[in-house]
Order: C-alpha cells, then structure tokens, then sequence
C-alpha cells in the first residue's frame, strides 16, 4: 500500500526574511552586494535578514541592520509582502521603508555598499526579488485624482498647474528642505478620472493633459473607465474593481493600478501583475456621507500581506502621509484635497 503522506512531496519551508529600503531624504537608497560564498554572491539586494521565530519584523530588520551596517535607532513602516522561490530557498520577503536611523552605513560582513538614486538605480546584476521593488521605488507619496467634474474644467486645470508647479518648485528644493521623504519625485502623478464629465468635454480635457504632459513633469494614468486608446498614448491605466475582476492578464500599459476593497481584490491585482493598488475609503468621505469605512487599522489589515504598493484612498489630505505610511501604505490617493 502506498503511504499517502508519501505520495505528495512536502511542502518547502518558507524562511521569513526582513529586507530594508534605506532611503535619504535625496531620494538615494542603499543596496549591498552579496559577498562570495553566499548564494547569489555577486548580486545587489536591499539589506536585511531572517526572522528568529517569535520575533516582529520590525525587530528583525533592526537587528540585522545593526550587525550588517552598524545602524542604530532603525525606524521603519511596513511596505510589502513578497514571497519568491530561489533554486536554494523559498522566501518570504517582509520589505519595510527605512526613513530614521543613527549612523553611517559601514560594511560589517564584508559586502559591498552603494547608495543609488531610487530613479535610476545602476547596478547588475539585481536580486531577483528586488526587481519589482526596484521598479515601485517610482511610485510618488501622493497619488492625484482629477476632479473636473466637481470642480469645473478650467477651474480645475488651473489647479493643476499651480500644483504641478508647486511640485516642480518643491524637487528644486536642497533636500532638507523637501516636505516628504520620497525615493523617486520626478513627477507629479495624476489619474483622469471623470465618469459624469460629458464625452465631448472628457476627451477635449484629455488631449490638453496630454499636451500639459509633454512640457511638465506629469505622469497621467488614466481610469479604465475611459477609452483604451488613451491608455496607450498617456502613462498607463488605472483599473476599476469591476475591470480588474474582469480581467484575464494584465493590460497593455506602462504602469497598470487597480481600485481594491478586499484581500481577493489585492492579491487578483498582485497575481496580475499590477503596479500598485489604492485602497478604502479609509476615513469619511464628503461624496458618500454616512458610508462605511475602513479606518487606518483596516488600511493596515490590507496591506499587511500586500505584494504590491497600496495608497490609502478616503477622506484623507497630504497631512495624514505618515498615518497611511504606519499603515504599511506606500501613500494617499487624494481626489478633493488635492486640489486644495
């Protein structure tokens, strides 16, 4: 007779990892190269370590930042959640932003360290789990929602530009100077979102963003809502809930995100291939008084697993970056406030 517990080969042992975005506030981050004798020696990775049993993540990393770099004080939030099989393990990478801490890098086990510009970071060969990451360090703290239907066209495209020239005045700031710690602030991001604007004004709107794009430092993703075609010719798209479920692979677009209300919804958005998901309503909202809400401990709960960057999306204002950060969010999504 065969033993059933033989007939099915045993599942690998998943090792926990916590794995540090060491980011300044000009926007470089810190990768270490693998020394030999290690598997993968050669190759740049975030720096971090495994996690003891019974110990929190958080506690792991600054362990291991203080016995590989000689980092005290580490602070950090949580970001993402990624498992990958490697020929040699089967890892689950608890990767964590890492904004405060006391010290200079200094190589403790012998590895290489470079400070790299989250923008462009260039080095190979790469990790291979830290592609992904590496690609996500784009993502801004603050993700724009158009609101020309409330506000009005014109009304809302003066907005704009005093926004996008706000930002642009903000990246030209010495670093010490910026309002938020952010990894790769070359543009401002936008996403076209206007299901009650009439076709005719929607797509004239449309094509001076487009023209807009070209002369400023705007990134347009554009809802799923709208016509494909302009997904092709803007930055990307931005999936609905109801689209991305809907979906049998990954849209052909630059940067593809998606509206999530559940863990289903995250890990379709994930398994997808998603660049990045917004989540919510976190707090109240003026357009759906009375409506349920998440609150920033279910923003928390969403993310905790997430593989992918998630905003919190709700009743929130740039003043709550840090509150969605704790969270584990990559940032806010805002519609009305950010045109404030």
């Amino acid at each position: 007779m065969t033993d059933p517990d033989r007939s099915v080969a045993a599942a690998p042992k998943v090792v926990d990892v916590a794995v540090g975005v060491i980011e300044r506030p000009d926007g470089q981050v810190l990768l270490a190269c693998r020394p030999p004798g290690r598997p993968y020696a050669g190759y740049w990775e975030f720096p971090g370590g495994k996690v003891e049993p019974g110990e929190p993540v958080a506690d792991a990393l600054a362990r291991e930042l203080d016995e590989e770099l000689g980092l005290q004080g580490v602070q950090s939030t949580p970001w993402l959640v990624i498992g990958h099989t490697y020929p040699h393990a089967t890892v689950r990478l608890f990767f964590r932003r890492v904004r405060q801490w006391q010290g200079e890098p200094q190589s403790r086990e012998g590895q290489r360290l470079s400070w790299q510009p989250a923008s462009g970071i260039a080095l190979e060969p790469l990790l291979p789990a830290s592609l992904g990451p590496i690609r996500w360090l784009a993502l801004p703290p603050v993700y724009a929602i158009s609101c020309a239907g409330l506000l009005g066209v014109s009304a809302f495209e003066d907005a704009l530009e005093r926004a996008l020239e706000a930002h642009s005045r903000q990246m030209d700031l010495p670093s010490s100077d910026k309002r938020y710690t952010v990894s790769a602030p070359s543009h401002f991001w936008l996403q076209l979102r206007e299901p009650d604007l009439p076709a005719p004004q929607c797509e004239a709107l449309f094509e001076r963003l487009m023209a807009l794009r070209a002369r400023a430092r705007l990134r347009l993703i554009i809802s799923s809502r709208h016509p494909a075609s302009w997904w092709h010719q803007a930055d990307g798209v931005h999936l609905t809930a109801r689209d991305l479920m809907a979906a049998q692979m990954r849209p052909q677009a630059d940067w593809v995100a998606a509206s999530c209300h559940s863990p289903e919804e995250l890990r379709q958005a994930a398994e997808m291939g998603c660049d990045f998901a917004v989540a919510g309503p976190v707090l109240p909202t003026a357009s759906h008084p009375g409506a349920p809400t998440i609150g920033f401990d279910g923003l928390a709960a969403l993310t905790s697993q997430a593989a992918l960057p998630v905003f919190g999306l709700g009743g929130l204002q740039a003043g709550l970056l840090e509150a969605a950060r704790a969270a584990g969010a990559q940032g806010v999504a805002l519609m009305r406030a950010a045109w404030d």
